[in-house]
C-alpha cells in the first residue's frame, strides 16, 4: 500500500487576506479508504472564501497526484480568485453507504496552490473517470493551457472509515 503524505504550511493572516508561512504545522496521511473516493468519480464540492468571507461552493472533478488533491481549470474563474486571495477551502464528496443505511462522506480541510499550465492534461485523464473511457475532453482542439488547483490536505474527516464527525 502506497502511503501519501503531505506537508503542510502554516497560513496565517496578513493585511488583505492571507498567506504562506514557511513553518511547517502538520503532516497529514490520506487514508486509503479516503484515496479510493476521491478517485471514485464522484463530483465533489470544493468552497472557497468570497472576498466578503461568504462561501463560494462548486461542484469539481478531482484527482490524486502526490498525495495532493488536483482540480483542473481551462480559466480563471470565482474559485481561482479566492484561492490566490485566501488558500483556505474545504472539499466535501459522498461516498457509499454502509448496511445501516447511513451516506458517508468525505470532507478534507486544507490549503491550496494554483498553478499555471497543465490544466488539459489533467482534465482528459479526469474525463475518463468522469465521463467514460474514450473520452475526448476537453471538447475542442489546442484548449488553454488552463490551471492546476493543488489542495494539501490540513484535516480529513467526514462519516465513514477515514473517521466521524460524531463526538
Amino acid at each position: 500500500m502506497r502511503r501519501c503524505v503531505v506537508r503542510v504550511w502554516a497560513v496565517r493572516r496578513v493585511a488583505g487576506g492571507y498567506c504562506s508561512g514557511r513553518e511547517a504545522i502538520a503532516v497529514v496521511n490520506i487514508p486509503a479508504a479516503a484515496r479510493a473516493v476521491i478517485e471514485s468519480g464522484r463530483l465533489a464540492h470544493l468552497v472557497t472564501v468570497n472576498v466578503d468571507g461568504s462561501p463560494h461552493v462548486t461542484c469539481v472533478w478531482v484527482g490524486l497526484e502526490d498525495g495532493e488533491i488536483v482540480v483542473g481549470k481551462l480559466a480563471v474563474d470565482q474559485k481561482v480568485r479566492n484561492i490566490r486571495r485566501d488558500p483556505r477551502v474545504s472539499l466535501s464528496i459522498e461516498a457509499e453507504g454502509d448496511q445501516y443505511g447511513m451516506q458517508h462522506y468525505l470532507v478534507v480541510e486544507g490549503t491550496a496552490r494554483v498553478d499555471e499550465g497543465g490544466a488539459p492534461a489533467l482534465l482528459r485523464h479526469l474525463a475518463q473517470r468522469y465521463i467514460g473511457p474514450g473520452t475526448e475532453f476537453p471538447p475542442m482542439p489546442n484548449p488553454p493551457q488552463g490551471y492546476v488547483i493543488r489542495i494539501s490536505p490540513t484535516r480529513v474527516r467526514g462519516m465513514g472509515p477515514w473517521g466521524t464527525t460524531l463526538r
